[in-house]
């Protein structure tokens, strides 16, 4: 794999248009990130947008890396999703044990 860092979505887009489009991985509103896994001639790229950190664009050395790579960042998108999840139950669980409007009557 090589990776080579990209300051502008656009050259990730110029590159997106003229690719076949594998699968898409990720959702900038959601993970902050998003991974378009495509195809160029006989180079298997992943082409890395995000709002967060350095754009990349990563070059797969064959197609079975390349599937690899897919399904690695599933894994991340949902491990993040769960942990954006995990986080908000907790979130209101210390609200619940804060509720101090209920406190309040007793005293």
């Amino acid at each position: 794999m090589q990776e080579i860092e990209i300051s502008s979505w656009a050259t990730l887009d110029a590159l997106k248009k003229v690719a076949d489009v594998i699968e898409t991985v990720g959702d900038l509103h959601d993970s902050h990130q998003m991974s378009v896994f495509c195809v160029i001639e006989d180079d298997y790229l992943e082409l890395c947008y995000t709002d967060s950190a350095t754009n990349y664009l990563r070059r797969y050395d064959d197609e079975e890396e390349f599937e690899e790579a897919i399904e690695e960042r599933r894994e991340e998108v949902e491990e993040g999703l769960y942990d954006e999840d995990f986080e908000e139950e907790e979130e209101e669980e210390l609200d619940e044990d804060l509720d101090f409007e209920e406190d309040s009557d007793e005293y």
